[in-house]
């Protein structure tokens, strides 16, 4: 059985070696020992504080096969952007300018203007699963375990919730955008820039240019990629918009892949997580499967078969064990698909 739970301090060795094996584009997961021991505290400290104000900590998740005690994945919620240090995005502005000493002399231009939040949403970390555990549910009990949390801890949070999606980039990891717009203002690769990032953004305040940028001044290629997102990050854009996400008209500013919002009351993830009291007997062998949740040791969550009615969830001891709940507790279900009426609202 997979679980997905808090990261512990103990997992930081299985945590680094998964996080190894991720792609360069998931930046957020490009980081040495002492960064990642540094993130995990946070989280640590996220779960079991008791000041209920988001400031800006990372909610870590990580999955666990039960079987075989191994960690094959991991997705982080922050609570906040401009927690720490402010968040940083281009925000397209259309312009419009008009002469009427030329026939047809109005004409508008887009205008990428660079943008500062210090105050501002919560915020979906990126997502890494071992591919050898892709498929079955798997990667959607992992993204959707974000929302359970979130539903469960709303206090916790900001009241919007918003995803930097990864943008378009060749096969070698080249972006577009960056080699044509950035590179000359940093001098430096994207991957270095971008895993950079992950760690100070300072140097994002020196270096980035003061100036609003002119799209119909960038070359054709970064042109065509401002506001697109990589293939690989095309199934997941499209279960965020599922879930209520809509565009923004916010960009990165490495690579210009499109950043998508949704308040929480609308996301269709959080509407669906229901609390109820856990009655643990036998089910049905055909009884539907359930993201299942609990606070236990932080947050724990698994897919599993359970009946639900009248505010009692039913479990198998085997569940609850993995839940580490008992007869009574609290829990909560969410199903893993929006029903065919509530995906027509949004």
């Amino acid at each position: 059985m997979e679980i997905v739970r808090a990261v512990q301090l103990s997992d930081l060795p299985a945590l680094l070696q998964l996080i190894g094996r991720a792609t360069e584009g998931l930046t957020t997961l490009q980081l040495d020992e002492a960064q990642l021991l540094e993130r995990v505290e946070r989280s640590h400290f996220a779960f079991t504080r008791r000041s209920e104000s988001p400031a800006g900590e990372p909610y870590v998740l990580v999955m666990e096969d039960t079987d075989n005690q191994q960690i094959v994945g991991t997705a982080t919620l922050y609570a906040k952007t401009g927690g720490y240090e402010p968040f940083y995005a281009f925000r397209m502005q259309t312009e419009v300018h008009q002469s009427a000493s030329l026939p047809g002399g109005r004409r508008e231009h887009t205008a990428l203007h660079l943008e500062r939040t210090y105050d501002g949403p919560s915020e979906l970390g990126s997502l890494f699963l071992l591919r050898a555990y892709r498929g079955q549910g798997r990667g959607r009990l992992l993204s959707l375990s974000r929302f359970a949390l979130l539903a469960q801890r709303p206090h916790r949070f900001a009241d919007r919730v918003i995803a930097e999606m990864r943008g378009r980039c060749d096969d070698a990891g080249v972006s577009p955008f960056w080699d044509a717009v950035m590179r000359p203002f940093f001098g430096v690769d994207f991957t270095v820039a971008d895993a950079l990032s992950t760690v100070s953004k300072s140097f994002i305040e020196d270096l980035m240019p003061r100036y609003p940028l002119y799209l119909e001044l960038l070359p054709a290629e970064a042109q065509q990629v401002v506001g697109a997102v990589h293939r690989e990050t095309e199934p997941a854009i499209a279960m965020l918009q599922t879930e209520g996400f809509e565009m923004t008209d916010l960009i990165d500013i490495f690579d210009a892949g499109p950043v998508v919002q949704c308040p929480v009351d609308q996301i269709q993830a959080v509407r669906r997580c229901q609390r109820c009291t856990l009655r643990i007997e036998r089910v049905a062998p055909d009884t539907p499967r359930q993201i299942v949740s609990s606070l236990a040791t932080g947050f724990r969550a698994a897919l599993v078969p359970v009946a639900t009615q009248a505010g009692i969830a039913t479990l198998e001891e085997q569940a609850a064990d993995a839940l580490q709940v008992g007869d009574g507790d609290t829990v909560w279900t969410m199903t893993t698909h929006a029903a065919p009426q509530e995906a027509r609202r949004t």
